[in-house]
C-alpha cells in the first residue's frame, strides 16, 4: 500500500481540499506542516526544486525514507514537492490540487477547476468543482445533532450561505440588503423559513445589512473561529434548497454534493447582462478586475466560469431562475481525483 505525505495547504480552503483527498485515498498518510521564510521567492517563481523557501525546522521533518507519494497545493509548497521527488530518484509521486504555478511536466498529477484556466494536458484533472468533505454520514449525523435547533421552523427551509469578497467581486452592506430582501421574497412566496450561516470572509457591515433586510422566520449565525457550535453542516442537512454566494466555489462544492436545488446569488458583475444597481464599490475589486482584463491571466482567477458550467450542467442556477431540480453527476470530482491517484500506482 503506497505511502503517502501530505504537506498540509497553508490556506483553509486548499487545506481542506488536500485533506478530503487523502482521507478518500485510504492509505497511510503522515501530515506534515512546514514554516515558510516568506521573503525567499525564487524557488518558486523560478519553479526550482529547493528547500531554501521553508526554515530549518521543516527541512528537519523532511528525511529518508521517502513517501510514494506527496501531495500539496500552495505555490510554496511546490519546491518541496519538486525536491521530495528528486531525492527519491524520481519515485515520489506528486499530486498537486488546485493552481499551479510551474511547468505542468513538473506535476505527476494537478487535480484544478475551471476558474484557473489550467490548459489541458495529460496530467491534468479538470474537475467542476472543488474536493471537499462532505459526506451523506456526516450530513445524517449533522440532522440529529441540529434537530432540536432547525425542525421547529416552518418548511421548506431555504439555507443562506454567505462568504464574502473575492478578486473584482465585493459582498459588501449593498449586496446583503438584496440578498435579505430576495431571500425573503422567496420564503413569502413559497413559505418556510431562512437558515443563514457566514464565513470568515463575510465583513461585519454586509452581515449587518443581511440581517436586518431579512423579514421571515429564520435562524441567523455568525462564523466564529474554531467554534465546535457552528451549525454549518446541519444547515446542509436541514434545508431543502440552498442559496449561495457566488463568490465561493468551496461553499458551492459542498452545497451541489448534497443534491438538493442550489441557487447562486450574484454579488454584483457576475455574470452577463447582470445588473451592476446595488453593487458594492470596493478598490481592490476594481483594480483584481482591470487584472483580469488587461494581464497575463495565469495571475489571476475567473470564478464566473465555474458559474457558467454549474449552470450548463443543471447543478445550479441564479437565484432570480425558476425553481429547477439538481442534477448530481453519478460519480463525483472526490471520486475521479481518488481513481487519477489510484492510477498512478496501476489501479484502476
Amino acid at each position: 500500500m503506497p505511502v503517502i505525505w501530505l504537506l498540509d495547504a497553508y490556506r483553509a480552503g486548499e487545506r481542506g481540499q488536500v485533506r478530503a483527498l487523502v482521507d478518500a485515498l485510504g492509505w497511510p498518510v503522515t501530515t506534515k506542516v512546514l514554516e515558510y521564510r516568506k521573503h525567499v521567492v525564487l524557488p518558486h517563481v523560478l519553479g526550482q526544486a529547493s528547500l531554501r523557501g521553508i526554515t530549518a525546522a521543516s527541512r528537519a521533518q523532511l528525511t529518508a525514507p521517502w513517501p510514494d507519494l506527496v501531495v500539496s497545493s500552495g505555490v510554496r509548497n511546490e519546491p518541496v514537492c519538486r525536491w521530495l521527488r528528486k531525492q527519491s530518484g524520481g519515485k515520489t509521486r506528486y499530486v498537486h490540487v488546485g493552481r499551479p504555478w510551474g511547468p505542468l511536466d513538473q506535476f505527476d498529477l494537478v487535480v484544478t477547476t475551471p476558474q484557473y484556466r489550467v490548459p489541458e494536458h495529460p496530467s491534468v484533472l479538470n474537475n467542476l468543482l472543488t474536493l471537499h468533505s462532505v459526506t451523506p454520514e456526516k450530513l445524517s449525523a449533522a440532522r440529529a445533532q441540529w434537530a432540536s435547533t432547525f425542525e421547529p421552523l416552518p418548511a421548506p427551509r431555504f439555507a443562506v450561505i454567505v462568504g464574502g469578497d473575492s478578486g473584482p467581486f465585493t459582498f459588501g452592506p449593498k449586496a446583503g440588503e438584496r440578498l435579505g430582501i430576495q431571500a425573503s421574497q422567496l420564503v413569502q412566496q413559497h413559505g418556510g423559513s431562512l437558515l443563514v450561516t457566514s464565513s470568515a470572509r463575510s465583513r461585519a457591515t454586509a452581515l449587518d445589512a443581511l440581517e436586518q433586510a431579512i423579514t421571515v422566520p429564520n435562524a441567523f449565525y455568525r462564523y466564529k473561529n474554531a467554534d465546535d457550535a457552528n451549525p454549518y453542516l446541519g444547515i446542509l442537512a436541514w434545508a431543502d434548497r440552498l442559496i449561495v454566494t457566488g463568490d465561493s466555489i468551496a461553499m458551492l462544492s459542498e452545497a451541489c454534493s448534497t443534491g438538493k436545488p442550489v441557487m447562486m446569488f450574484d454579488l454584483g458583475g457576475m455574470r452577463p447582462g447582470g445588473s451592476d444597481e446595488g453593487r458594492d464599490f470596493r478598490l481592490g475589486g476594481a483594480l483584481y478586475g482591470f487584472l483580469m482584463r488587461w494581464f497575463w491571466q495565469r495571475l489571476s482567477r475567473d470564478i464566473t466560469l465555474v458559474h457558467r458550467r454549474l449552470r450548463d450542467a443543471g447543478s445550479a442556477m441564479w437565484m432570480d431562475e425558476v425553481f429547477a431540480t439538481a442534477l448530481v453527476p453519478g460519480e463525483t470530482d472526490l471520486d475521479r481525483a481518488v481513481r487519477a491517484v489510484k492510477a498512478l500506482f496501476g489501479e484502476v
